[in-house]
């Protein structure tokens, strides 16, 4: 095991190494509201794209693509001036949220189904739901709902599994510390809702 880890380590690419060190470096920074947070994910994002490309997910590819689009839209929400924007958590509605979960794993299974059959890509029955789930948590981040870090948690633990299938044994760890991270920043966002 641990000669695995050390092969997989030695064998993984600078474009890998990059994307995770922009991507801790996201989260952290999203954690504690830092708006910088976007640059550093639009980074990450730029470089997973031609990743997961090249390793047949093509769903996480295409998330990556929407992870840059969403990088400027959150930098553009969050650089607003306005004191109701400035440093509020907000809370939604429980029934709505209920509602898009259901929504959100129909949506799943279509396109993981759709995935299946007409394409040659790895586990899209798992890489769906990221996938659809990811674009969900995304919006709830660059609006500042704390709902994003219990998606997140859920979604980074998901895609250990995923990332470690195709032999991205780094990105498996980041998600692994993605997960952590997620924890962490519920609980920091939580004080503020508190408060």
């Amino acid at each position: 095991m641990i000669d695995s880890i050390k092969t997989a380590i030695i064998t993984t690419s600078t474009q890998e190494w990059l994307a995770v060190l922009f991507a801790v470096l996201y989260v952290i920074l999203i954690a504690h509201k830092i708006i910088w947070c976007w640059l550093f994910g639009i980074a990450s994002s730029v470089i997973y794209v031609f990743i997961c490309y090249t390793g047949k997910l093509y769903l996480e590819s295409i998330l990556s693509v929407f992870y840059v689009i969403m990088g400027l839209y959150g930098w553009l929400q969050w650089n607003k001036k306005s004191s109701e924007n400035d440093k509020n958590i907000f809370v939604l509605n429980r029934e709505k949220l209920f509602r898009t979960i259901l929504i959100l794993f129909m949506l799943s299974v279509l396109t993981g189904y759709i995935f299946h059959k007409y394409t040659k890509a790895s586990w899209p029955f798992l890489d769906a739901p990221i996938t659809i789930f990811s674009l969900y948590a995304t919006w709830l981040a660059t609006k500042k709902y704390i709902e994003n870090w219990i998606f997140w948690i859920f979604i980074d633990a998901a895609s250990i599994l995923l990332f470690a299938n195709r032999e991205y044994y780094l990105s498996a760890l980041l998600y692994l510390l993605y997960t952590l991270i997620a924890v962490y920043g519920y609980f920091q966002w939580r004080k503020a809702v508190i408060k």
